[in-house]
């Protein structure tokens, strides 16, 4: 608890006798006087939250709040209200809670809205101008409350409630500037009420219509003007009391959306977090992990989704997303309605309309929170060479080792860094570093081995600003690697074996995919005939590659570890095609016999006699089971609004003309032959199709 906090200045009152101090100097936020640029309320800061949309200005002086307006307009003086708030407090305390009640009901905003409309409709002669001055006088209880501040501890709780749960953004600007400087006053008196204080603010981040705010016969505030009041409260508050940040990390993270919440929701809320980052320092790393935690939820539970449907969901689904679209400029008022109805229509509606209408809105709060966190990244790495571009890359390195890293099935919220980590060389080196150094770190679990494996061959196979001398680094980087697990594992090996070789057959898997796309980079000499920029004219082409490249890949594909057994079928089959045809190596026949062989027989454990199979009705004789996954995490991006940020930064898979003439019927075999890999069957396929 403080005695004294510093206050905000107050207007001159132009009166004949001086107005004396409301709250008393010992507790008062208001005691002494405090300058803007002390607060750090001046003008500059006061300005709108920046969007992708310019936005008109909104000014919210927080240090002119008029008393002698108060006195001019208000039906009774500061000095009767308090007598009357002294007397239900002292009533309350001897247990008669008559006034107590009426004052509950009075500070909780409602009353002068009833009054408003029964006068409204029911007497044509009232005084036009009592509605106003009775809104005035809730302007004086709340401020005269302030004085009572030590007075309003858990004796209290019923009034505080009453007061925190006012709509006091919906009000006008005199009514919020009071009501911020009650809230400060109330914590420096009333320190065990600072949660209850900064939650009830936390808790309107999810506000985004302006039914949300809105109060009966006040003028209509905007989203702008709302969404500036909440933060002029939390930045006033954190100033007076820093040691509230803890407490506000904890709210932010309790009172986010749940996934399942609209996405208006989410939108709004995100928004928020992203301008408390701008004043707030401290939080920005907590506040950015956040976000992303929660977004990888959705991400997951999306993947998961369109892995349990099928083709014609998955089709409803991409023509729900392109109507809503083309509806996206609906009027925000017509929202308010339609979110009813929906819930209605849900009810009678069957499974699939549920599970379609959950995927698609899943994939919208994707969409829009990953294009606005772009956004909001863009800005760090204009000078992608500078200091402030490295700080921010190495944050966002910190979110993929902790958060993203360790989550299998996230889909799309790796595509920051993908994006990001392509803006220089120095950024590219950091992501690969990165990788590097968890892939062959021993004291790593093996299936974040396996991932920092699949994500580093899927940065340099898909990234398009990923320079070929890098690309050669890394495949030699890996290689080397390679050559020490095979050295380490053939000792004891039998056979193939992914349970026990698991980081050999990753690491194999990821030479495999970078060749199938980065083939040319590897290519050191070719004859004067083949032209650089027609991939068919390299086909069966006495080509030179990279020195060790052809002996490494020998040396292991060919050893008792066995990788084209266990790697993915599809991955297996497009490299052997494309090493024939570019007269690298020929490995059909190792693949004709790993046909006759069952994994089976080399296993590891309790799975070699299948007894931890039985009860889940394995087949032995299904080798599927035993082979390697093929999860690449930089597979192809088909969020439909955010997509624009990667569309230059990614190589897609380029069929070869001729490269498989038993299927030259077919142009787009080859293209299908990967797609098995890159798993693009989703829904927002067909999104992508439409708009291109």
């Amino acid at each position: 608890m403080r005695s004294a906090a510093p206050p905000l200045p107050r207007a001159a009152v132009n009166t004949t006798t001086p107005l004396k101090p409301i709250l008393k100097q010992s507790s008062s936020v208001f005691s002494t006087k405090r300058t803007s640029d002390e607060a750090g309320l001046d003008d500059d800061n006061m300005a709108d939250p920046q969007s992708p949309r310019k936005r008109q200005r909104v000014e919210f002086d927080l240090n002119n709040v008029e008393i002698h307006e108060i006195h001019e307009i208000g039906a009774r003086s500061v000095d009767e209200i308090k007598q009357e708030i002294k007397k239900a407090l002292d009533r309350h305390d001897q247990g008669d809670d008559e006034d107590y009640d009426i004052l509950k009901d009075i500070l909780s905003g409602k009353q002068t809205s009833r009054d408003d409309d029964v006068e409204s409709d029911e007497d044509e002669d009232v005084d036009p101008s009592l509605p106003a001055k009775r809104r005035q006088e809730l302007n004086i209880y709340l401020l005269s409350l302030a004085s009572f501040s030590p007075r309003l501890g858990r004796a209290c709780d019923g009034l505080i409630k009453s007061v925190l749960q006012c709509q006091w953004l919906g009000r006008d600007e005199l009514f919020a500037k009071i009501y911020i400087q009650f809230l400060a006053a109330l914590a420096s008196a009333q320190g065990a009420r600072l949660t209850q204080i900064l939650s009830s603010v936390v808790e309107r981040f999810v506000d985004s219509r302006p039914s949300d705010w809105a109060v009966p016969n006040y003028p209509s505030v905007t989203r702008e003007a709302v969404q500036q009041r909440l933060h002029v409260a939390l930045r006033y508050i954190l100033q007076l009391f820093p040691a509230a940040k803890p407490v506000l990390e904890h709210l932010i993270n309790t009172k986010y959306p749940y996934h399942d919440d609209p996405k208006r929701m989410h939108l709004a809320f995100v928004a928020n977090l992203l301008e408390l980052r701008k004043y707030c320092p401290d939080l920005r790393a907590e506040i950015m992990d956040l976000i992303i935690s929660r977004l990888i939820k959705i991400d997951v539970e999306m993947q998961m989704d369109f892995d349990n449907m099928d083709d014609r969901l998955a089709t409803m689904v991409a023509m729900a997303l392109q109507s809503s679209r083309e509806n996206e400029n609906q009027d925000e008022e017509d929202s308010d309605d339609s979110d009813a109805e929906s819930v209605d229509s849900d009810e009678s509606e069957n499974d699939e309309y549920t599970r379609v209408k959950t995927v698609k809105e899943n994939i919208e709060k994707m969409d829009f929170i990953l294009d606005t966190l772009f956004d909001v990244y863009t800005p760090s790495f204009a000078d992608p060479q500078s200091d402030e571009a490295l700080e921010t890359f190495e944050d966002m390195l910190s979110q993929f080792s902790s958060l993203i890293l360790p989550t299998i099935k996230s889909r799309h919220t790796q595509f920051l860094i993908f994006h990001f980590g392509q803006q220089s060389e120095r950024l590219i080196d950091a992501f690969c570093g990165t990788c590097i150094n968890i892939a062959f770190e021993s004291q790593r679990p093996m299936v974040l081995q396996q991932a920092a494996s699949s994500y580093l061959a899927s940065f340099v196979a898909r990234g398009a600003h990923v320079p070929g001398h890098i690309v050669v680094k890394i495949f030699e980087v890996l290689g080397f690697h390679l050559d020490q697990m095979r050295t380490t594992f053939e000792t004891s090996c039998r056979g193939p074996d992914v349970r026990r070789y698991g980081p050999f057959y990753a690491l194999m898997q990821a030479l495999l995919y970078i060749f199938c796309f980065r083939w040319q980079d590897l290519i050191t000499s070719a004859p004067e005939d083949v032209d650089k920029d027609d991939p068919s004219s390299y086909l069966d082409q006495e080509l030179e590659w990279e020195a060790e490249i052809q002996g490494l890949m020998k040396r292991n594909i060919y050893s008792k570890l066995n990788p084209l057994k266990v790697c993915a079928p599809a991955i297996v089959e497009q490299f052997a095609l494309l090493a024939y045809r570019f007269n690298f190596m020929y490995v059909y026949p190792r693949i004709e016999s790993n046909k006759r062989l069952r994994l089976s027989q080399f296993s590891s454990g309790a799975y070699s006699s299948g007894g931890a199979l039985r009860d889940v009705a394995f087949d032995m004789n299904d080798d599927s089971w035993q082979q390697l996954g093929s999860f690449f995490p930089f597979d192809p991006y088909q969020l439909p609004v955010s997509k624009k940020w990667i569309e230059q930064d990614y190589l897609q898979w380029q069929p070869i003309p001729g490269l498989n003439p038993e299927e030259q019927d077919d142009d787009s075999s080859d293209e299908e032959e990967l797609d098995e890999i890159v798993d693009e069957d989703t829904a927002t396929d067909d999104e992508a199709g439409a708009d291109e």
